[in-house]
């Protein structure tokens, strides 16, 4: 099957590809809505979903179990969203109302095509990152493309002609700002280390996990370990970046009544929460690629050292054939993606939120200035090191 797959055209490889990867991720995206109530059930105590069940269902085996985990209530939950009525009030500008939620979800989904998602053993025993665009400009492309999210928020607040969903569109623009400059600094050591003084220069995230896969201390050392400030600035940015709580201002019920999206139901409400987790499964799998070693399982032992560890211990050359090395490769990034999403869940249902200009605050007055002070700073010792 390997060498069917690989012997298509690139063409219909790169559309094969794409599909899966948003096949994978609109459901998910779907599902983390349901995760997050089960999430925060769990934090609190309580059971959480479990009595959603299609009358068909009843008396099938296992299908209370089923019922129990909550797996029922996806569907429903999608049901009622898409066969519900849409409300269209009068006083909204109804093109832009309308077009605001599709604007939502191109950021959300483009941004993949850039974010290795696994690799796999060439027969040269090469490994080779799977992704849809293996540019070197990924983590740049990231950035600029979602950034351009906010103005789904900006336009769903002024279409919705109204002074509550204004405020959280203003408020979407300001902590956008606030925080985007922090986030691109954070990461900037990262690519100062891995682009060497010799090397060719790349802000490809796939090179990023090409360097924690080196021999050695260094080379295979996470840079959660040897850049730990990078990493919780990072990871406080992407909160703000995908307004989720304690950085939710955008949609904060307690003052804004439900910000940009108040005047909003049904479908079209629910596009812009599916926009919002997928550019949280984006932003967790770029940070298990920057500093969680993508797809290699633990630090010092890179997916090519795995899988030769498996052949030797099993015998079987099945773990060097790419099919198999890919979907293990997949298997393991994919959890500690999710592990991320679970982390972000976490968080929501355990600090309170912050008053806006706490926001502000950090934005500007903490993050900002730590993040210069520790580009400085590994930019001082990276030349030391590798000079």
């Amino acid at each position: 099957m390997a060498n069917f797959f690989f012997g298509l055209p690139l063409m219909v490889q790169g559309i094969a590809k794409g599909l899966a990867v948003i096949l994978f991720i609109f459901p998910v995206a779907a599902a983390c809505s349901m995760a997050e109530r089960k999430v925060s059930a769990w934090i609190q105590r309580r059971p959480g979903p479990n009595r959603t069940i299609p009358p068909f269902f009843v008396g099938i085996p296992g299908a209370s179990i089923l019922q129990r985990l909550g797996i029922f209530q996806l569907a429903a939950d999608g049901g009622k969203f898409f066969f519900k009525e849409e409300p269209l009030p009068n006083h909204v500008h109804k093109f832009y109302f309308i077009l605001a939620p599709f604007i939502a979800m191109i950021p959300a989904f483009t941004t993949v095509t850039v974010v290795p998602f696994g690799a796999y053993l060439d027969p040269e025993g090469k490994v080779i990152p799977i992704m849809l665009a293996n540019v070197d400009i990924g983590i740049l492309a990231i950035f600029a493309v979602a950034s351009l999210g906010v103005y789904s928020l900006i336009l769903a607040g002024w279409a919705s002609n109204s002074k509550y969903p204004f405020l959280g569109g203003v408020r979407a623009s300001a902590q956008l700002i606030s925080y985007e400059l922090s986030m691109t600094l954070s990461v900037l050591p990262v690519f100062l280390w891995v682009n060497e003084p010799g090397s060719s220069g790349s802000l490809s995230l796939a090179r990023v996990v090409e360097f924690q896969s080196h021999a050695g201390f260094w080379g295979g050392t996470w840079f959660l370990f040897t850049m730990p400030l990078s990493a919780a600035i990072f990871m406080i940015a992407l909160f703000a970046e995908t307004n989720r709580q304690p950085f939710d201002m955008p949609e904060s019920e307690a003052d804004l009544v439900g910000g940009f999206h108040t005047e909003y139901g049904a479908f079209k409400w629910s596009l812009f929460f599916v926009a919002e987790y997928a550019n949280m499964i984006v932003g967790s799998a770029v940070f298990a690629l920057l500093f969680l070693g993508g797809w290699n399982l633990l630090p010092w032992l890179p997916l090519s050292s795995l899988l030769e560890d498996l052949h030797r211990l099993t015998g079987s050359a099945l773990w060097l054939n790419p099919l198999v090395s890919g979907v293990l490769s997949i298997a393991i990034f994919v959890a500690k993606v999710l592990f991320t999403i679970f982390f972000f869940m976490w968080v929501r249902w355990t600090v309170p939120r912050f008053r806006y200009d706490q926001v502000m605050r950090i934005g500007w007055k903490v993050l900002l200035p730590l993040s210069i002070a520790n580009l400085v700073a590994y930019t001082v010792g990276i030349y030391f090191l590798q000079g």
